[in-house]
């Protein structure tokens, strides 16, 4: 049922950035920007399976869909330039290819860790952050997480499993390789909860029935377009890019497409 939502969601979506983009013509790409954004000739798009706001597949047809992977296709069309996405297990290999510049691309949580190492536009959509549960779980609200005995499950290296190992103090963190290890640990009952965004829980949801997402939030992610140090003769384009795809509506109808659940605010 979910797949048949999302080609719904992306019949429409389609039709309103086709209506978006009529009559807009962006302007010449500076040479100097697009060397600078794809220096191999390409903009390698890094993207990471499971997520809506990365890229999921659809199991019967195969189709690639997600916020970074249309984001990253879209700008290399700006550009000028083919896109090559680079698919990755887990995000943290998502992060690591960037910061080596072995991508040039990608859409993730805008932390001050993480701008160290790359370089962000301003948020353009913030997500909730949840904890997925058994059903009949003790754990009904985000304040019965950090208790002695309970284990959290996050994925490895992420910016969840940062900024719970910061703030538990009972709590123990599980950390995940991929996320159907996180699925396997829960049907398995390994852990207690696994923390993470609610686009990424909605869509492991699917997939877990006997499980739910509790209510409330214990944060926000505040996700962003992302590339590398070093590359900042094309950021003014990049930050062009970002404010166009918002003001034009290319960025509600990428969403819709990707079937994107658990936005606090989406500009």
């Amino acid at each position: 049922m979910h797949m048949l939502r999302r080609k719904l969601l992306a019949l429409a979506a389609t039709s309103v950035w086709l209506l978006a983009g009529c009559g807009t013509t962006p302007p010449p790409v500076d040479s100097g920007a697009q060397k600078a954004l794809a220096p191999t000739g390409a903009l390698r798009v890094g993207v990471y399976a499971g997520s809506p706001s990365s890229m999921v597949r659809d199991p019967k047809t195969g189709e690639r869909v997600g916020v970074a992977h249309d984001l990253g296709n879209a700008l290399a069309s700006r550009l000028g330039v083919p896109a090559q996405v680079v698919e990755f297990e887990r995000l943290a290999q998502v992060i690591d290819a960037v910061k080596s510049g072995d991508v040039d691309f990608t859409f993730t949580n805008a932390t001050e860790v993480r701008a160290r190492n790359m370089n962000f536009t301003p948020p353009l959509i913030q997500l909730e952050l949840g904890y997925l549960v058994p059903k009949g779980s003790p754990i009904v609200k985000v304040t019965d997480v950090d208790r002695a005995g309970i284990r959290v499950g996050v994925s490895q290296g992420s910016s969840s499993q940062a900024a719970l190992g910061r703030v538990f103090k009972s709590a123990t963190l599980a950390p995940a390789a991929s996320l159907k290890q996180a699925q396997d640990m829960l049907r398995k009952g390994e852990v207690n909860a696994f923390a993470t965004n609610k686009a990424i829980l909605f869509e492991m949801l699917d997939e877990l029935p006997g499980f739910q997402i509790i209510e409330g939030r214990w944060g926000e992610e505040n996700m962003a377009i992302a590339i590398p140090k070093g590359r900042e003769a094309g950021m003014v384009l990049v930050r062009q890019f970002a404010i166009d795809v918002q003001a034009s509506g290319q960025l509600q109808a990428l969403i819709a497409k990707a079937g994107l659940r658990g936005t606090l605010k989406a500009n």
